[in-house]
């Protein structure tokens, strides 16, 4: 590979001078992925979180997200992406096998939906800590409504290998320390990710349809869409609703001036939504005749109900704030979330996506990344909107330094800077399988016809299905998927029921643990600094 093969970015080029580019590889890859628990007759179920599951407080794996209907799957991080998929796809076979007359929802936008009521909020017991996150999505319906909260998707978490940070630090002549400077990267990829993140939406956006009980809280907001059926609205052209301006964003947080250009900027800026009231959240109340309804009245009451497509993380002690974690020890990993549930894969994503999602990753964290401006900021947010709700139309263009450019050729150009990366990442593979997933999404950009987001469309209209019998209809052949497989083996079971055992045990421990009243608890919590 030479650079004339290639324009290179200077980080790209300076790995590949001095024969260091193989330490792109080997980053780690973990997964979660969030699925609603359905009847067979596609109504979300009010059942509690199964027993058998373990404690969705305390288990490492299975957990619930919003609602107690809404599991997570949590894989453990693997270098290898075929270790990362296997596990997700072990999680679901034991928890398909364990969920009697109940199935997991196959797509990100919920259907059978009787008004908000119908959604349980997730429950984790008495200890303050659980309280604590119940509580929290008590002021999540206040807020927003529980209906934006049952909607599904999958969190990519990417870390980037340790032994390329020494060799970055050395070619940008940094001065800070190694997590300084790994901090500073990762915020780097970051910036980069928002500004080209809408090319995740257009690839494998996978809700381009909805149906109108999603709609029963929100009435006013289906005039904003044409109608496929009597029972389905869409767009045409839309690649990703959920992550359009129907699903996560609000009046107060679209006005949120979050700092990625540095860690302290991000923190204070997060901070600073946390501590400062906002008069529709005042007006709910916090402590309501001696029931708490929210965790505060602030623009935010934790740092995980601002929605992003992208988040700095650092795996954080018990009871410890996400924020402290990452102004205590810098940047461990990123978390990409603008990946939609892939319909057409029973684990709700396949091989070449996770392949590409790493490469794209990767060219984020080399290219040169500006920093960001407000305007920019905005910018980027007008992209994403653009493309979640017509991103296959043939002449969509987006805002690129000011300048409108085309879709396919932003895109292409894209592509074209990943080629070298791919190569790399291939060395260690057999087969070729970074650039096979580059040329798969290559397609993709030619033939919009090719995405998740057409063929979801294209299948719903030649069965003549609305999207909640398209939707019911994946869901039993992925359930049909799972029970089909050879019976997980006998220490893989005892594996699983160990962990739940375990978690409830921990559940209980921590509740017997509890020494403090849940006000000054919760008065400790926020004091942290």
């Amino acid at each position: 590979m030479t650079h004339s093969q290639f324009s290179l970015s200077p980080s790209l080029g300076y790995l590949i001078d001095n024969n260091k580019q193989h330490l792109l590889c080997n980053g780690l890859k973990g997964l979660e992925k969030e699925s609603l628990r359905i009847s067979k007759q596609g109504m979300i179920v009010t059942t509690p979180h199964p027993n058998i599951l373990g404690s969705a407080l305390t288990h490492p794996l299975i957990t619930t997200d919003y609602s107690e209907a809404l599991l997570e799957f949590i894989t453990p991080p693997f270098t290898d992406i075929k270790a990362t998929l296997a596990s997700m796809k072990q999680i679901h076979q034991f928890v398909v096998q364990n969920l009697d007359d109940e199935m997991l929802l196959a797509t990100s936008m919920p259907c059978g939906i009787k008004g908000d009521k119908s959604i349980p909020i997730a429950n984790y017991g008495h200890s303050n800590i659980g309280k604590m996150k119940h509580i929290y999505r008590q002021g999540l319906s206040h807020r927003y409504g529980r209906t934006m909260q049952a909607i599904a998707g999958i969190h990519f978490n990417y870390s980037v290998p340790k032994s390329l940070w020494p060799v970055l630090k050395q070619h940008n002549n940094s001065n800070e320390s190694l997590e300084d400077f790994i901090s500073a990267s990762y915020f780097g990829l970051i910036r980069n990710f928002q500004r080209q993140g809408w090319l995740i939406l257009y690839l494998f956006g996978a809700s381009p349809a909805i149906c109108k009980s999603f709609f029963k809280s929100r009435p006013q907001l289906m005039s904003q869409f044409d109608e496929l059926d009597p029972h389905t609205i869409y767009h045409p052209f839309a690649t990703s609703l959920r992550m359009s301006d129907i699903g996560y964003k609000s009046t107060n947080q679209a006005n949120l001036k979050i700092d990625y250009n540095t860690l302290a900027g991000y923190v204070d800026t997060l901070a600073k939504a946390m501590s400062t009231p906002y008069p529709k959240y005042e007006s709910i109340g916090v402590k309501v005749n001696g029931e708490y309804k929210q965790l505060s009245p602030h623009i935010l009451q934790i740092e995980n109900e601002f929605y992003s497509t992208v988040r700095p993380k650092q795996i954080t002690y018990s009871g410890e704030k996400p924020t402290l974690a990452l102004k205590n020890r810098g940047v461990e990993y990123v978390e990409i979330r603008s990946l939609d549930l892939d319909v057409f894969n029973p684990i709700g994503i396949d091989e070449p996506k996770a392949r590409f999602v790493e490469a794209f990753l990767l060219h984020c964290l080399l290219e040169t990344s500006p920093l960001q401006s407000s305007d920019e900021q905005q910018i980027n947010n007008n992209n994403q909107l653009t493309v979640a709700h017509a991103g296959r139309k043939i002449d969509v263009k987006l805002n690129q330094q000011g300048k409108l450019i085309p879709l396919r050729q932003w895109s292409r150009d894209i592509l074209q800077a990943m080629k070298p990366i791919c190569k790399i990442l291939d060395q260690n593979e057999t087969g070729l399988p970074y650039s096979s997933a580059l040329k798969l999404q290559q397609a993709r950009v030619d033939d919009s016809e090719l995405t998740s987001s057409a063929k979801m469309l294209q299948e719903m209209q030649q069965q003549q299905q609305p999207f909640s019998c398209f939707s019911l209809a994946t869901s039993k052949k992925h359930n049909a998927y799972f029970k089909s497989l050879p019976a997980l083996k006998n220490d893989v079971v005892q594996k699983f029921n160990n962990i739940a055992n375990e978690s409830h045990k921990k559940q209980q421990q921590i509740e017997a643990d509890d020494n403090s009243t849940f006000d000054d608890f919760l008065a400790n919590y926020f004091a942290q600094d």
